[in-house]
């Protein structure tokens, strides 16, 4: 398996001037997902019915910024969150958020280097 980056998260203050931003710079299509989560998803290519991208490369989203040092962050493609979580720390990182489902899509976690850059782990269904 390729680790390369499968997703980015956005946080944003006001979301919809950032959606605008982003809308208007890049032409990306940003929706807000059905959910109680403020959770928007950004369409940087386009997909299909079933969410699957049609062309290579990376879709995200964005969310509403709980904290103030919040901070863009990637997904990488893992085999197993269990085991890059447990090479993470044993290489000088720390988890910064356990293993947690998404429904119908896989698994994620957060974590941060040894220097304090965050990331996050994406295991796919």
């Amino acid at each position: 398996m390729d680790h390369t980056i499968v997703h980015f998260e956005i946080p944003a203050k006001d979301v919809e001037k950032l959606r605008h931003f982003y809308e208007q710079l890049f032409n990306w299509k940003i929706i807000e997902y059905p959910s109680p989560l403020d959770y928007w998803v950004i369409q940087t290519i386009p997909v299909n019915d079933n969410g699957t991208a049609q062309r290579p490369g990376v879709n995200g989203g964005m969310f509403r910024k709980q904290q103030p040092e919040a901070k863009p962050i990637n997904y990488f493609a893992v085999e197993s969150i269990n085991d890059y979580l447990a090479k993470t720390v044993k290489l000088g990182g720390k988890v910064i958020s356990p293993k947690q489902e998404v429904p119908n899509v896989g698994w994620i976690a957060a974590a941060e280097d040894p220097e304090g850059n965050q990331f996050a782990l994406f295991e796919h269904l």
